[in-house]
């Protein structure tokens, strides 16, 4: 199997717990003289199942992301990390150019005027250089998703 094909189970796994998480907790209590809709010691049941399977899927992905390499030689393991650095660094620049850009609020001169305390053009140019990194470290990670077994 690829690492690819296991991050898409992984992620199907994930999804599966939460649904029956919620219906777990849609049928934990009913009302006297009912049925609950589902019989919850059998999704408790599955739900453990499913946790398991989860597990050994995430400790498979977690050593074969141990010993891969990328084509430029960057461990798997740092070039994640240094994907969810750039996503944050992203966010934070995006997110201070937004609250820098001046909103044209005033009616007249007498009104306090609010000023820009960065220059938000730069903060927009290093956000997109940010952005074009991590599309490009994202393209050799998902490369390497597909190119290596688990």
């Amino acid at each position: 199997m690829k690492l690819a094909e296991a991050l898409i189970e992984r992620a199907d796994l994930q999804r599966r717990l939460e649904q029956l998480n919620q219906r777990l907790r849609q049928n934990a209590q009913y009302q006297e003289g009912e049925e609950p809709a589902e019989n919850p010691v059998e999704l408790l049941a599955e739900y453990h199942r499913t946790a398991e399977q989860w597990q050994k899927m995430v400790v498979e992905i977690n050593q074969a992301n141990n010993r891969i390499q990328l084509e430029n030689g960057t461990s798997m393991i740092e070039a994640l990390a240094l994907r969810d650095l750039l996503k944050t660094k992203h966010a934070m620049l995006i997110n201070l150019a937004d609250a820098a850009t001046p909103e044209q609020s005033r009616y007249s001169r007498s009104e306090i005027k609010m000023l820009a305390a960065v220059n938000v053009r730069e903060i927009r140019k290093q956000a997109d250089e940010i952005a074009k990194q991590h599309r490009e470290l994202d393209t050799q990670i998902q490369q390497a998703n597909w190119l290596n077994e688990l």
